[in-house]
């Protein structure tokens, strides 16, 4: 039976509604990301975007996250779990059974407290994983983590899983930094980025540099980049790389 007391989704505007099944369907096809880039193992790692609303709505901030313990192959945009900002899962006509994640409590506190972010991503991805169990940063030392990070991926507090302590350590840590990745201590990375295509892109970017610079560790060190060219390179990425609006035309 359904708790009264929890936000009901068919009562919201349409236009909730509708933001809802977006956000839901982006990130189920997310989640393929974390396989297709070898991220995750079994049902470990998740993705959760939060759901944008039209300003002024007067419906309640709300997140879409994976369930809790669900194969990768089983995911549909219909089990993804939408939550309140307080972690509690809506009514939205969903199976109760379906449980979002445990580390929703984790991102819930993300969302509270960091207005800017609309995606979060955790991995148990290797190589990353292996820098936090040496509770050591990934140093600066390729000229890809300016780009991507805008220097070192910094190492949060060790916490435990269940309640919104992780998400406390992150927000720490990456609150007035310019990485987008956080090496939680002893347990693995955690990645923000504006939605959550943005933070899937950093926990494959994470990656990749953890592993590139553990094996120039392996074959004898690492050289870092002085600060003002990690400035240098952060700000052409940021703002120069790719494809720019021209003429007030995007």
């Amino acid at each position: 039976m359904s708790d009264t007391s929890r936000p009901v989704l068919a009562q919201m505007p349409a236009a909730v509604q509708a933001e809802v099944a977006a956000t839901r369907e982006r990130v189920a096809r997310l989640h393929a990301e974390l396989v297709r880039y070898e991220l995750v193992i079994w049902t470990a790692g998740n993705v959760s975007e939060r759901v944008r609303l039209e300003s002024g709505s007067d419906a309640p901030e709300l997140f879409v996250i994976k369930p809790s313990g669900v194969s990768y192959d089983e995911l549909t945009p219909e089990s993804m779990v939408v939550c309140t900002l307080d972690g509690t899962k809506i009514d939205d006509g969903t199976p109760d059974r379906l449980t979002p994640s445990s580390d929703t409590a984790a991102h819930a506190y993300v969302y509270r407290h960091m207005d800017d972010v609309g995606g979060v991503v955790h991995t148990h991805s290797t190589y990353a994983t292996a820098w936090a169990a040496r509770n050591e940063p990934i140093p600066c030392v390729i000229t890809m983590m300016g780009d991507e990070f805008g220097g070192e991926i910094p190492i949060g507090p060790f916490a435990l899983i269940g309640d919104d302590s992780i998400g406390q350590g992150i927000v720490e840590t990456l609150r007035g930094s310019r990485s987008r990745a956080v090496l939680m201590a002893n347990h693995g990375p955690f990645t923000i980025g504006s939605d959550a295509k943005d933070a899937v892109k950093a926990a494959v970017m994470c990656e990749d540099v953890a592993r590139t610079v553990h094996i120039a560790h392996q074959l004898g060190g690492v050289v870092p980049i002085a600060p003002e060219h990690i400035d240098s390179l952060f700000d052409r990425y940021q703002n120069v790389y790719g494809q720019r609006a021209q003429d007030g035309k995007d």
